[in-house]
């Protein structure tokens, strides 16, 4: 496998790497510029040369892995008997240049019901590079023919046709931010009930008025679900100061919170900050 396929490979299986280039050499070195090397948290594929060169490249990258780092770095490497690093010397008698890539995964968003206002935020989400899931319990409603204007954006987009939809969130990875938005409020419970019992998920945005809510709220209670992990789910959902009940604006709404909270600045990470719950703004 290639450094091309195996960044296919992490991409698809949501795993960050580190791809090194070579871009540029004086005097001899073992690689010329533009070769490259993938680094994984456990395995690396391709080359640049082999030696303590390439193994000191893959230690710093694992370094930049366990950091979230989602800054690019440039290292310059002299190759003479002068140069010792941990893993010993290199005597070409060059000097390589090395930029180090990081690519993180990508967000994960999960969006249960596609219907009139899940369509719209599909819409809307399908142009950010994240995964998207967007699962129905209606096969019609996750049919190719039903989303032709989702599947064509940056998202790695998954729609997932499910008669027990909570099972599917089951399985989604942790920190992944799920919407709830059915059209039944039995199922809109059970996938309640299974985000809480995760723990584990990035945030929790339930459609619905403030009424529905309190009685949803009750009936976790009574399932057994402490108070606080109650709260972590919003409901209302999206921006509290964009009103309207057309499922566009309820979209726009809802997209606009989640950006908040998918990670946009350099260095952070799913997981690794405070998430806040999916703020208030009522719909029916």
């Amino acid at each position: 496998m290639d450094w091309l396929e195996a960044l296919q490979l992490l991409r698809s299986s949501g795993r960050p790497g580190v791809l090194a280039t070579v871009t540029g050499v004086r005097g001899h070195a073992p690689r010329e510029a533009g070769a490259k090397m993938l680094v994984g948290a456990e395995s690396a594929w391709d080359s640049i040369g082999g030696g303590n060169l390439e193994a000191t490249v893959a230690d710093r990258a694992r370094a930049m892995l366990d950091a979230g780092s989602t800054l690019p770095e440039s290292l310059t490497f002299p190759l003479n008997e002068h140069a010792v690093t941990r893993h010993g010397k290199q005597c070409c008698g060059g000097v390589v240049d090395v930029l180090l890539e990081p690519f993180l995964p990508r967000p994960i968003v999960a969006v249960f019901g596609v219907g009139h206002v899940g369509h719209e935020l599909a819409r809307i989400l399908s142009r950010l590079p994240i995964r998207l899931y967007l699962v129905d319990s209606r096969a019609d409603q996750v049919s190719t023919e039903q989303l032709p204007d989702v599947v064509g954006g940056s998202a790695d987009v998954h729609p997932v046709h499910s008669p027990v939809p909570d099972s599917v969130l089951g399985g989604l990875p942790a920190g992944s931010h799920v919407l709830i938005l059915t059209h039944d409020h039995a199922e809109d419970f059970l996938l309640c009930d299974a985000a809480l019992r995760r723990g584990d998920l990035g945030s929790i945005g339930l459609i619905g008025s403030s009424a529905k809510w309190s009685r949803f709220r009750v009936r976790l209670l009574a399932e057994g679900h402490a108070e606080a992990a109650v709260e972590r789910i919003s409901c209302p959902i999206g921006l509290p100061d964009i009103t309207g009940k057309a499922p566009a604006v309820i979209a726009i709404s809802v997209a606009a919170r989640l950006l908040q909270l998918l990670p946009s600045n350099p260095g952070e990470r799913n997981g690794e900050r405070e998430v806040e719950p999916v703020a208030t703004g009522a719909v029916p």
